[in-house]
């Protein structure tokens, strides 16, 4: 009777495995671990435990790299900069990025995105808008407000961290021009900061360093800036992109609008290829897909390709691997990026579904933030109605192993040893969790 026991034991967990490794339904309540949580299955060919955290719920905590930290306020995103062993944090209602050190764990510096009429030299001419953006209600001192904070990437090998703002903090539905800091990662300082389209949330560098693409959530377009120089105030807008159709953004005075539904395609994520040729962008609205620009032919759009899921978040290139999730649907889909570009080269206007160009894998609901480790073999998948990250074998895209998180992650980073993983929990109305940046610890075996 025992055996019999044991080895229904083990049918149930072999079952469980295979199904997602005993996942229940949607996570309703928020999360907040203990350090030291460890992933499932064990063993699994790579294995996570939280090592540490920062985050502003818990005042008095027990294990010293639990850190109490106010500047953690709804935190969004986080990048890692291996030549100088440390990380930023985007913290979007604390108007600051928060900077600490990979190696001692330590807080290096907050850098405020507070403007007033002390810094407007930081606006180059006193620059205030791009384009023929305008402002709906402002009349004057455009360039005094606070930023929020929400994505950021690295130029120039690493010596400028660039970091959007989802709006300024007079411009309550994000109807205006926004803008992007351009930090200088030696000094931790903001040395420009530039106007932008309506409400930019995903940010790329090209690898050659010689474009920075800002993609306007609000309004189905981007912005082309030359960083071909070394010097960010010689930096500038070289092209207006639109996709399909630019939208017109305005709303009734006084009526709180939600901008992150209200926003035409919702363009997200946004990657160039790795030999800078081409510019891809995620739709997470309407039908969904990837737009594609040439660079090389005056940063023609091309139109769009399809993949078997819709509501596309994140964007990256691993590889030969582009590797996209579709949020809503929770999904991580991967393909061969060189073929991918090469069938929308030689096809005019948008592409049909080809699923078997396609390998996919449900996650879970919300499937967001998405990082492969360094020899690719491994992809890393925010899972935010679930509270979890699943990590996923490339070359199979099945799933390996997973990992509860505090509610509800969002972005993510791995650092170039694939030792540490960085996760930022923002919470959601309503269902409280957030204000906490994890630090899982990564063993491959």
């Amino acid at each position: 009777m025992i055996s019999l026991r044991i080895s229904l034991l083990v049918l149930c967990f072999s079952f469980s495995f295979l199904q997602g490794f005993s996942q229940s339904g949607k996570v309703e309540d928020a999360v907040f671990n203990s350090l030291g949580v460890s992933s499932i299955p064990e063993p699994a060919p790579i294995s996570l435990s939280l090592f540490a955290r920062y985050q502003h719920r818990v005042s008095t905590t027990k294990n010293p790299m639990d850190k109490y930290d106010r500047s953690i306020n709804s935190p969004k995103s986080v990048n890692y900069l291996p030549s100088k062993k440390k990380f930023y944090v985007q913290s979007l209602e604390g108007y600051e990025t928060v900077v600490y050190s990979i190696e001692t764990f330590e807080k290096l510096g907050v850098i405020r995105h507070v403007f007033n009429a002390q810094n407007q030299d930081l606006f180059k001419d006193g620059e205030y808008t791009v384009f023929d953006y305008k402002y709906r209600y402002r009349k004057s001192d455009f360039n005094i407000f606070s930023g929020k904070p929400v994505e950021s990437c690295f130029s120039h090998n690493g010596k400028y961290l660039w970091v959007t703002y989802y709006r300024r903090s007079y411009d309550a539905n994000a109807e205006s021009p926004s803008a992007v800091a351009i930090i200088d990662t030696d000094t931790d300082e903001i040395v420009r900061v530039m106007p932008t389209g309506i409400l930019p949330k995903m940010i790329a560098a090209s690898p050659d360093s010689r474009y920075v693409a800002v993609t306007h959530w609000g309004d189905n377009t981007l912005g082309i800036i030359d960083t071909s120089s070394d010097d960010p105030f010689e930096f500038k807008y070289v092209k207006h992109a639109i996709v399909d159709k630019r939208l017109e953004v305005k709303f009734e005075p006084g009526v709180k609008v939600d901008r992150d539904n209200n926003c035409g395609y919702c363009l997200r994520g946004t990657v160039f290829t790795p030999d800078s040729k081409y510019l891809l962008v995620g739709r997470m609205g309407g039908d969904g897909g990837i737009a594609v620009f040439d660079m090389e032919d005056d940063y023609k759009y091309l139109g769009v390709n399809y993949s078997p899921y819709y509501n596309i978040r994140h964007l990256i290139i691993s590889g030969d691997n582009l590797i996209i999730s579709s949020n809503s649907l929770g999904y991580v889909q991967s393909t061969d990026w060189n073929q991918f570009i090469q069938s929308k080269v030689e096809q005019d206007g948008n592409r049909k579904v080809e699923k078997d160009e396609w390998r996919s894998c449900y996650v879970g609901p919300g499937a967001r933030t998405i990082v492969a480790s360094a020899d690719g073999r491994y992809v890393f998948a925010c899972v935010n109605d679930d509270s979890k990250i699943v990590v996923l074998d490339t070359s199979t895209m099945r799933k390996v192993a997973e990992i509860a998180a505090d509610s509800f992650p969002v972005g993510m980073e791995i650092t170039d040893d694939d030792q540490y993983l960085m996760v930022t929990a923002q919470g959601k109305s309503g269902k409280g969790g957030g204000h906490s940046v994890m630090i899982y610890k990564v063993t491959i075996n």
